[in-house]
């Protein structure tokens, strides 16, 4: 990687560094909290022994993060602005992601073991494709190198070409037409080699917004390709995920992580969760968990999670947990205050310590040269 300017200011990326005591980033508007990041004491010691960092994602906010560990070993959180970004993957060090009305594919500009400014990667935006405002959710990397997602707003999976705002490829059965009215909230895909296995809705209708009525217990996993239900009766599920051999889910409407037998549907509580949860990475026999505060609206209101928490005085909190997948455990935690209450996905960066990334706020951008080698003929 190299800079196509030279001076004081070239390359200069602020980062945030997190610690014990509460520690604020960002610029938040008049009358605003400012943005707080609390971390538990065994958080860097968490990453840095297995070689990890993380990423996350938050559309209320419109930022990416990243938090890794500084030299020093204490957490090190880095941000960017991207409008209303959600959905995120990793595949092979490349880094998709979702913003308003756009999708973006990230690499990493420096090679193994080189490290700029103490950061072991530089994510750059190096392509965007113009899908149009379908509201991105999950998605993965397809055998092809293209992305396969979920067009939340279009009620289907799909893909990309280079003449269109987006390829669907797959739709609900009892969906009949692909049209921007999210009719079932079609919201996650439990990928397989670039492939979705299972999908989750909050609902099976067919009209615009029906499932809004439907989120205390309309939700479903639904198989693919057959369409057919593999479990219902779940409260907003979210974030379906193949780990271990089983079928991991989030009911984000009771607040419960766990994992459904596809042949019985049959729901096994793991870990009742502290916020609305949705956003969920693994790492050996641990899960990584992205929870918000429910919004004060009406696709929050009735839901159990808001029961429970009220029944035990509670407060839902905003934060990404590290939950010991045998013991059912949160055994690590990094608490979100301020201005940022919601989160949508989180992602674990494998072989990395304290990654960055560029934005498109700073002339960083500009300047930051990775041309590939001079072809020989």
């Amino acid at each position: 990687m190299s800079y196509g300017k030279t001076g004081s200011g070239a390359g200069h990326a602020p980062a945030t560094e997190g610690g014990q005591a509460p520690q604020e980033t960002g610029t938040p508007q008049q009358g605003q909290p400012p943005l707080q990041l609390l971390e538990s004491p065994g958080l860097a010691g968490f990453l840095a022994t297995r070689g990890i960092s993380l990423a996350f994602t938050t559309y209320q906010a419109g930022k990416i993060f990243f938090v890794g560990v500084n030299r020093a070993g204490r957490i090190s959180v880095f941000e960017r602005t991207f409008p209303r970004c959600m959905g995120l993957s990793v595949s092979n060090g490349t880094i998709w992601m979702s913003s308003l009305f756009q999708l973006w594919r990230m690499e990493n500009f420096l090679d193994p073991g080189q490290l700029y400014q103490d950061y072991d990667a530089v994510y750059v935006p190096v392509s965007g494709h113009t899908t149009g405002e379908i509201d991105v959710h999950d998605m993965t990397e397809g055998p092809d190198g293209r992305p396969v997602f979920v067009a939340t707003r279009m009620n289907c999976l799909a893909t990309l070409d280079d003449r269109h705002s987006f390829v669907p490829i797959w739709k609900p059965p009892f969906i009949d037409a692909i049209v921007a009215e999210d009719r079932c909230h079609l919201n996650g895909a439990a990928f397989e080699a670039g492939a979705a296995r299972y999908v989750t809705c909050v609902a099976t209708t067919n009209f615009r917004r029906g499932w809004s009525d439907r989120r205390r217990d309309g939700g479903v996993i639904l198989e693919v390709p057959s369409g057919e239900i593999v479990a219902e009766g779940l409260s907003m599920p979210h974030s379906p995920r193949l780990y271990q051999g089983r079928l991991w889910v989030i009911q984000s409407g009771r607040g419960l992580f766990g994992h459904v037998d596809p042949r019985t549907g049959a729901f096994e509580t793991v870990c009742e969760l502290p916020g609305f949860a949705r956003g969920l990475g693994f790492v050996g026999d641990h899960a990584i968990i992205g929870v918000s505060g429910p919004r004060k609206d009406k696709t929050f209101e009735g839901l159990e999670l808001n029961e429970r928490l009220a029944a035990a005085g509670k407060e839902p909190i905003c934060g990404v947990l590290v939950l010991n997948l045998k013991t059912g455990e949160v055994e690590h935690l990094l608490e979100i205050r301020g201005v940022v209450s919601e989160l949508y996905d989180v992602a674990v960066l494998p072989g990395l310590k304290r990654p960055m990334a560029l934005g498109f706020m700073a002339d960083d951008i500009r300047y930051v040269l990775r041309p590939a080698p001079l072809a020989t003929p």
